[in-house]
């Protein structure tokens, strides 16, 4: 089953009536939530049903990480920012693994009751110090630290039934510039930012996405990494032998402003190797893409989440297990 290249978010709590036009294009595959969208757990299984109706194939996602980047909170489990659990392994590394999987499990639990497919989970960048965008949202600052934590996180939300996404591929903790606002430039040789690629490497087995970064990295190719043939391609499916879904980050952030036209930006994003393509926040680039003929991509089935029952039981061991990073 192949699906749409495109994944678009809505205002509000409601959907409008031009949502649910666009919602119904042949060019679009997914729905991105945000903090916008959310009331209670009531209002967004209401709102993810009435999508759905338009367009039962829709993924759904969220960037549910834990931290200052949870959009939902109010009736979920506000989940600790990775950071914590980095300190926590520190200390007692056997501990911080059960507490990494635990924060999987609930992260993946809470989501799917609620209807949503995934989310954009876990950060895999390094913490060097330099960027306040990434910050704690990273686990560490050592790469063994970094795999051996979102192994353990990765491995709580497949047993929840949720795949993941790691990102920013191959590393936005370096850079200090926020790529939501700027395009970062990372000027480090290829050998320089092998601990930031080996972390994605070590995790190639585990990862069912990526998300690579809108940073240059210069010394390797003058595009950002998502629009690189040579960091997708070359890179990340023929070096490290990635076969998993391809996710652009945000195509209306800063970073990605390089090609003004945003027709031109979708096809090179999805030219240089990505599956999906998000666009967020800015219904009137929505507009000038949403007719567009788009290639499509069967990977994007096997992020489908397990929807079922809520599993009350496993809900609370686990909070047990994490109770002293709240």
């Amino acid at each position: 089953m192949k699906y749409a290249p495109l994944m678009i978010d809505v205002a509000g709590l409601e959907l409008t009536a031009a949502e649910a036009n666009q919602l119904a294009k042949p060019s679009v595959g997914g729905v991105i939530l945000f903090s916008r969208n959310y009331q209670n757990i009531k209002q967004i299984k209401a709102l993810v049903k009435s999508i759905r109706q338009i367009n039962p194939k829709l993924l759904f996602a969220t960037d549910h990480e834990g931290g200052r980047v949870q959009r939902f909170k109010n009736g979920f489990t506000h989940l600790p920012a990775m950071a914590k659990i980095g300190l926590a392994y520190d200390e007692n590394p056997d501990l911080a693994l059960q507490q990494a999987y635990s924060c999987g499990w609930i992260l993946a639990a809470e989501l799917l009751e609620i209807g949503v497919d995934f989310s954009f989970a876990p950060v895999l960048d390094l913490d060097y110090g330099n960027s306040e965008v990434i910050g704690d949202r990273a686990f560490h600052s050592q790469p063994e630290a970094i795999i051996a934590l979102a192994a353990a996180l990765i491995d709580g939300m497949h047993e929840a039934g949720m795949k993941c996404v790691g990102k920013h591929f191959p590393g936005h903790g370096f850079v200090a510039a926020d790529s939501h606002l700027d395009l970062p430039l990372d000027n480090r040789l290829k050998i320089e930012l092998e601990n930031d690629i080996n972390i994605f490497a070590n995790l190639t087995n585990k990862l069912d996405a990526i998300m690579p970064a809108h940073v240059v990295y210069s010394q390797v190719d003058s595009r950002p990494a998502g629009f690189s043939k040579i960091w997708i391609k070359d890179i990340l499916q023929a070096k490290l032998g990635f076969s998993g879904v391809i996710f652009s980050d945000d195509l209306s952030m800063q970073g990605a402003n390089f090609i003004e036209n945003i027709n031109d930006r979708l096809a090179t994003s999805l030219a240089a190797g990505c599956d999906m393509a998000l666009i967020c926040n800015h219904p009137e680039l929505v507009s000038e893409v949403i007719d567009g003929d788009w290639k499509s991509s069967n990977k994007l089935q096997k992020m489908r989440g397990k929807i079922g029952k809520f599993d009350k039981i496993t809900h609370s061991k686990h909070l047990k297990t994490i109770k002293d990073l709240l």
